[in-house]
């Protein structure tokens, strides 16, 4: 397609830059000054920052920003696989791949739609290679956008262009920024069932009002609510994720050790950020020929009070 087209919009609110390694990138900005960065190289979300410039999202500060390795922080897209249980590589490889700005389905690309949301589509597509691997043809489309509000919304369309079914697993593997991790927790998941991948996958039921953060925490919740909270004290603010077509939601934080053992992970860098992700894990979607499946996602923060 002409990129040139979409360089700056009419109200200049979508840009398409390129990074070090020459891979596109997309800025959106509200009309309020709200912003999200999103590359080419994975559908990923990079950056998400209020109207006052603040980062919402957590990024490693030794992020390998080095393809085919996915950036430690923002919002890797996890799909085909989610975790390393099954064939192909940790989390699928569509956060490993390159995506192109989706311009096939009309209306054609725009900065704005009717709700007031700056928003790009990119789509994806398995190459020969990807096939091999994973014989399943399918179309992937994404929307990333910035709401009038400066909420984050992310909408995944998986269509299966193949002759016969196939299953995946997902998740938005979201690395929110926390001012210290003992300081924050996370609300949502009380009584919830979860698999703790920390103990072989062994399924609990959480027992407290709320989850907070004293180690290292991997569980997958099951059956969650739409609407998951995490509160942030010492910056008196609280992110809330609210969720269409992902039962599950995975909560992550490395603690010391985890920490120490990655190599794209400060030492001392789990103390600010969370991951808590939206998810499809459990039972994984199963597409019939032509079937489309739709997840939708939206990141919120505000004050607390």
């Amino acid at each position: 397609m002409d990129h040139s087209a979409v360089e700056v919009d009419l109200k200049g609110r979508v840009e398409l830059t390129k990074d070090k390694n020459g891979f596109g990138q997309v800025l959106l900005r509200n009309s309020r000054g709200a912003s999200v960065q999103v590359s080419l190289h994975g559908g990923q979300v990079l950056s998400w920052k209020t109207g006052h410039g603040e980062e919402l999202l957590f990024t490693s500060s030794k992020a390998i920003c080095k393809p085919p390795k996915a950036i430690r922080g923002g919002i890797p897209i996890c799909f085909p696989q989610f975790g390393n249980c099954g064939s192909l590589e940790d989390h699928g490889f569509a956060r490993n791949r390159m995506w192109v700005i989706d311009d096939t389905n009309p209306p054609p690309l725009q900065s704005n739609d009717s709700n007031g949301k700056t928003f790009i589509d990119l789509l994806f597509k398995l190459s020969k290679d990807d096939l091999k691997v994973w014989p399943h043809g399918f179309e992937f489309r994404l929307r990333v956008a910035v709401t009038v509000e400066g909420s984050l919304v992310l909408v995944s369309r998986v269509r299966n262009v193949n002759c016969k079914p196939f299953s995946f697993s997902f998740a938005y593997l979201s690395y929110l920024s926390v001012s210290d991790i003992s300081e924050v927790r996370v609300e949502g998941v009380e009584t919830l069932d979860y698999l703790d991948n920390l103990h072989k996958k062994e399924r609990f039921t959480e027992q407290g009002d709320a989850l907070t953060f004293e180690s290292e925490v991997d569980r997958l919740y099951l059956s969650s609510s739409d609407v998951i909270s995490v509160f942030d004290h010492e910056k008196k603010r609280t992110f809330h994720i609210r969720k269409e077509g992902l039962p599950d939601v995975v909560v992550w934080n490395p603690w010391v050790k985890k920490s120490r053992a990655l190599v794209d992970l400060g030492d001392e860098e789990y103390k600010q950020m969370v991951c808590v992700n939206g998810a499809a894990v459990e039972k994984p979607i199963t597409l019939k020929p032509g079937e489309e499946w739709t997840s939708r996602v939206e990141l919120a923060v505000k004050p607390t009070m």
